[in-house]
């Protein structure tokens, strides 16, 4: 099992809706489908929408928005259920991170998670800004979280 990360591609959106309704609606409500279909075909290509694959299936799937006001935003990521707790989302966040590191416009980034997953962001050092009950649905809190990125003033990289 060696994960190939690559670009989203418009063939790639019934593995991504497969992997939205398999983690519904223990991590996502229903009623999001629809945004995330209208996603998947409008604006996946536009906003570094990735997949990784493991033997040739889409197991996981995440993006990356860019922001004028200097941040980034974590968008539509998820991992197949079978396959979580092997990595594959701290990979997917882990390349969603250099890539707005890459950005040097990009200062912070920012996403709207629930209160399963905020455990596992703040394990990469995101903290919580705001909660609302029920904000993605019922039983589903909003916890919007973020990140401040660090450079090496130095070199100006990256950390």
């Amino acid at each position: 099992m060696t994960p190939e990360l690559r670009a989203y591609r418009l063939s790639d959106a019934s593995a991504c809706l497969a992997l939205f309704d398999g983690n519904t609606p223990a991590f996502f409500a229903p009623a999001e489908r629809t945004e995330f279909t209208g996603f998947l075909r409008d604006h996946a290509l536009t906003h570094a929408f990735q997949v990784l694959e493991v033997d040739g299936l889409v197991v996981a799937c995440g993006g990356l928005s860019r922001h004028a006001d200097g941040s980034a935003g974590f968008c539509w990521g998820m991992v197949a259920r079978e396959h979580q707790g092997r990595g594959l989302g701290r990979m997917l966040a882990h390349a969603r991170l250099r890539q707005a590191q890459a950005d040097k416009q990009v200062h912070r980034v920012v996403l709207s998670t629930s209160q399963h997953t905020q455990g596992f962001y703040a394990a990469l050092g995101f903290h919580v800004v705001r909660e609302t009950v029920d904000g993605h649905g019922p039983g589903l809190h909003a916890v919007e979280m973020e990140l401040h990125l660090v450079r090496d003033p130095c070199t100006h990289n990256p950390l």
